[in-house]
């Protein structure tokens, strides 16, 4: 039962040191890229109106333009450009 309990703890320490060193190499890339970090991607919005009878009624709003950062992870307040490409149209509860 130790050596479980060992193999476990080193397991779960490699992916959380493994998943640090990635954290940080990508901050530096998109810090110091020769590339442009960040990136605007076009958003769909539309207006959920609920109505009398129980049913959800779609109102398109004003598309608007959302900066992304090229990464993996999220820096500088930024979502990921391959999380916000994914998300293009976002509802808006009325």
């Amino acid at each position: 039962m130790q050596n479980v309990d060992v193999l476990l703890r080193r397991i779960v320490t490699g992916v959380a040191l493994l998943l640090c060193v990635l954290y940080i190499g990508d901050y530096i890339s998109v810090t110091y890229a020769s590339h442009e970090p960040l990136d605007k991607v076009q958003i769909t919005k539309f207006y959920a109106v609920p109505q009398k009878d129980g049913k959800t009624s779609y109102e398109p709003a004003e598309p608007e333009s959302q900066t992304c950062v090229n990464s993996i992870f999220p820096h500088f307040g930024y979502n990921p450009c391959w999380y916000v490409k994914r998300h293009k149209t976002q509802q808006i509860n009325m």
